[in-house]
C-alpha cells in the first residue's frame, strides 16, 4: 500500500499531526481505473467545498501529481485511492496553525472491473445519528466515530450494510453509503439537511435520473415509512448499487432497482 504526502512517497506520520490528535481534516475514497479517478470532478468539488468549510489551505493538484508517480511505479494503476486532507502539524490546543494543509494519498491496488449489481440482506440499526453542526453537514470529515459504532452493530447483526436513522426519527443513509428508496411507486432519497454525507455516487445517480426524466424526491422519510418501503438500494463511490432483498426479514422488490441500474447505465461510471 503506497502512501504519499504532498505527492512524495512516505511511510511515517508526525506525532504532532492534527489528523491524529483531533481528526482535523477531511477525506474521500475513490475508485481509480487505468490511472484515472472515477467521478473525479465530483470528488474534487467535494474536497474543495470541505476545505473551504474547514478553512484548510490544500493544494489538490497533489492528487494528479501522485497519480503520475503511481503510473511510473505500476503497469496498471487500478484500485482504490483514499485521499486525506490533514491540517498538518500543530502545537497543543485547538487553535489553527497558519500553514498549508497536507494532502495524503493512499493507494490500494486491486483488479477493477465494470460495476455490477450487488444483492444483500439488511435491516435498520438501533443506534441513531446525531445532528451535525451546519458547517459540517454533508462533509466527510476525519471524525467517523459514529460510523465506527454503527458498523460494529451492523457486523454483529451480519449485515454488509444497514439503514441508519437519526435522533429525530428520520432515515438518513447507510453506514458507509447513501440510499434510494422506492415508496408509493416513486423514487425517494433522504433530505440531508441536518446530517449525513453528500456522496458523489448519490450526486451522479441524481444527475442521471434527471437526464432520463426519472422523478426522485429529496425529502425527510419518517420511521413509520420504513414498513412501506417497496425497494431499497445503497450506493457509494465504490459500489453504485447494493440492492436490498430483505429489510428486517421483510422481502423487498428488487426489480425496480435492476431496471434503474440498466436505464442509468450504472455499470459505466467514469
Amino acid at each position: 500500500m503506497p502512501c504519499f504526502k504532498n505527492a512524495r512517497e512516505i511511510n511515517e506520520v508526525s506525532l504532532q499531526d492534527r489528523a491524529f490528535h483531533y481528526g482535523d481534516g477531511c477525506f474521500t475514497t475513490a475508485r481509480v481505473r487505468h490511472g484515472k479517478m472515477e467521478l473525479e470532478n465530483l470528488h474534487k468539488s467535494r474536497l474543495q467545498l470541505s476545505c473551504e468549510r474547514l478553512m484548510l489551505q490544500a493544494d489538490l493538484s497533489c492528487i494528479e501529481k501522485t497519480l503520475a508517480v503511481l503510473q511510473q511505479q505500476f503497469l496498471q494503476v487500478n484500485g482504490t485511492l483514499k485521499i486525506i486532507i490533514s491540517r498538518g502539524e500543530g502545537q497543543r490546543g485547538y487553535s489553527l496553525p497558519d500553514h498549508p494543509a497536507d494532502v495524503w494519498v493512499f493507494f490500494y491496488p486491486q483488479a477493477v472491473d465494470d460495476f455490477q449489481i450487488e444483492k444483500i440482506k439488511s435491516g435498520v440499526l438501533q443506534q441513531a445519528l446525531g445532528l451535525s453542526m451546519p458547517n459540517l453537514v454533508g462533509l466527510k470529515s476525519l471524525n467517523r466515530l459514529e460510523q465506527v459504532l454503527l458498523k460494529h452493530e451492523a457486523d454483529q447483526r451480519g449485515w454488509n450494510e444497514a439503514l441508519v436513522t437519526d435522533v429525530q426519527g428520520t432515515v438518513v443513509e447507510g453506514v458507509s453509503s447513501n440510499c434510494f428508496i422506492r415508496l408509493n411507486n416513486t423514487w425517494v432519497t433522504p433530505e440531508l439537511r441536518y446530517n449525513g454525507v453528500h456522496g458523489v455516487m448519490r450526486a451522479e445517480i441524481l444527475s442521471r435520473m434527471q437526464q432520463h426524466g426519472i422523478q426522485c424526491e429529496q425529502r425527510f422519510i419518517d420511521l413509520d415509512d420504513i414498513a412501506k418501503f417497496e425497494s431499497l438500494f445503497f450506493c457509494n463511490a465504490l459500489s453504485p448499487m447494493k440492492v436490498v432483498t430483505e429489510l428486517n426479514q421483510h422481502a423487498l422488490n428488487v426489480q425496480p432497482c435492476i431496471e434503474l441500474f440498466n436505464i442509468l447505465q450504472l455499470d459505466q461510471i467514469h
